[in-house]
């Protein structure tokens, strides 16, 4: 009984050690600050591909508040401890909202960009708009990361993250940042157009395409 108690095991760690990995390294957009867990575009994501079929296990290493440098910092560890297949790079707003430099955040972005692909990892990066206060030439610069980022390196992008939801009053929380529950199953759509070719092994164009979106306010 006790053999058969541990072959059992080893053969339940072997079929987890077996799914491939999506990780998502974000701030509090994808760490579903100030709602239920569970009702996050990341959890929503989990059960999407459960739904259609996919093995993929969703890892979500989301802190609220992140910046860049930080999830550059994180990511090498996390990168070996879970091996991803894709990576899901949800990072740069809280740079822009701070005010941080805008060659700094890219830097940022194009380090990890590279470490995924050095670790074997497909990258998706979400782009992100800033609140038209900060003006229109650095705003416009802000999001030129991400295309310039996607363009140069090939990879899949979301142009801006949080469009048709940031300008839904009704779907953001009473900080004006961060969406409601409502908001987060677009939010899930948007990311699902870019995941799904990858997860069916289509290979990354010229994605670094405009959006029609409405900026953040």
């Amino acid at each position: 009984m006790k053999r058969l108690f541990l072959l059992l095991i080893f053969a339940m760690s072997n079929v987890s050690a077996a799914e491939p990995v999506i990780l998502v390294l974000g701030d509090s957009l994808s760490a579903a600050y100030g709602i239920e867990r569970s009702r996050g575009w990341v959890a929503l994501l989990q059960n999407r591909l459960q739904e259609t079929g996919y093995p993929h296990r969703v890892v979500n290493a989301s802190i609220s508040g992140d910046t860049t440098a930080g999830g550059l910092a994180r990511l090498p560890r996390a990168l070996a401890q879970f091996q991803p297949e894709i990576l899901i790079i949800e990072l740069g707003g809280n740079d822009g909202l701070r005010g941080l430099g805008n060659h700094q955040t890219r830097d940022h972005l194009d380090q990890m960009i590279t470490l995924a692909r050095n670790a074997d990892s497909r990258p998706l990066l979400l782009g992100m708009m800033l609140p038209p206060n900060f003006g229109k030439a650095f705003t416009e610069k802000f999001l030129g990361i991400y295309r310039e980022l996607a363009a140069r390196h090939r990879v899949p992008l979301v142009p801006f993250f949080l469009a048709g939801v940031a300008d839904r009053p009704e779907w953001m929380q009473g900080d004006g940042i961060h969406p409601t529950a409502q908001g987060q199953p677009l939010m899930l759509e948007h990311v699902w157009g870019r995941l799904r070719p990858m997860l069916d092994g289509e290979v990354a164009g010229d994605t670094a395409t405009t959006h029609s979106g409405t900026i953040l306010k």
